[in-house]
């Protein structure tokens, strides 16, 4: 019976309010972000678990990206709207409990009326994720192995051709807009580790991974470092629009406060 009155309390409505939160997820056994009917998705796990705290009402989770299949993330943003009984601190509990082991909430924190997080980020931050030592089952599911060591200062110097305001038809699906602008792409190196940090305002689809592919063929010694600059000029899609494997990227940071005239944001890295 006290169970029975704690969810009782717990769906009982009251004034609808708007709620955001950060989000991580293991991606290896989700079909991307975005709901799809018969498909395993971030998104409708999250409106599922929802569904359980509103007396089985389903209300939309918008996210800040729509991450594709394979793809993590520890900072996803989301938001939504709740008309229960629950703090915000209950409520993170509360949808905690009804999520799978792969996927979870924090920070859940009242947001404006009308709040969206894809339209409200400032910037967003891509990592993607490589092992070049031995293989090692660990991170199998949250890296890309090589077999061959990278080279990475070459990539390094081959990434600053990004940074700034470009044309990304080169390195992203096709799109009526798309001019995007990096911030940064830093590669670094950690014994066997290789992280490739992409930070912009707004990606268009795919970008990331077929950026991080054409990365991956200077550190093989297999494409020159001055094909990226003439890649981007080019404009026709880069290594044939090979993308790197979704495992290695994850959604590692969205900053809120977008700056005013800048890109919406709407295609992400998916």
């Amino acid at each position: 019976m006290g169970a029975q009155r704690r969810t009782d309390v717990g769906t009982r409505e009251s004034a609808p309010r708007r709620y955001r939160a950060r989000v991580e997820y293991d991606g290896t056994d989700f079909f991307g972000f975005q709901a799809q009917p018969g498909t395993r998705t971030v998104q409708g796990t999250l409106e599922a678990a929802l569904a359980h705290l509103t007396g089985g009402v389903r209300h939309p989770v918008d996210g800040a990206g729509r991450t594709d299949a394979g793809v993590h993330a520890t900072g996803q943003v989301i938001a939504f709207t709740y008309s229960g009984r629950l703090s915000a601190e209950g409520l993170a509990a509360a949808l905690n409990g009804h999520l799978p082991p792969d996927l979870a909430v924090r920070e859940v924190r009242r947001a404006p009326s009308g709040f969206h997080p894809r339209y409200a980020a400032r910037y967003r931050e891509y990592r993607y994720t490589v092992w070049d030592g031995p293989r090692s089952p660990l991170r199998e599911r949250t890296s890309l192995w090589v077999r061959h060591r990278l080279d990475t200062d070459a990539m390094a110097r081959a990434a600053m051709a990004f940074a700034g305001r470009h044309d990304y038809t080169a390195f992203g699906g096709a799109d009526p807009q798309p001019v995007r602008n990096v911030h940064h792409v830093l590669v670094r190196r950690d014994g066997n580790l290789v992280t490739i940090d992409v930070r912009a305002d707004a990606f268009l689809r795919g970008m990331v991974r077929r950026m991080v592919a054409v990365l991956l063929a200077v550190g093989r010694g297999k494409m020159e470092e001055t094909a990226v600059a003439a890649a981007l000029a080019d404009r026709r899609p880069a290594l044939g629009g090979a993308a790197a494997p979704a495992r290695g990227l994850c959604l590692r940071h969205v900053v809120l406060g977008r700056r005013p005239g800048s890109s919406s944001g709407e295609h992400e890295e998916r």
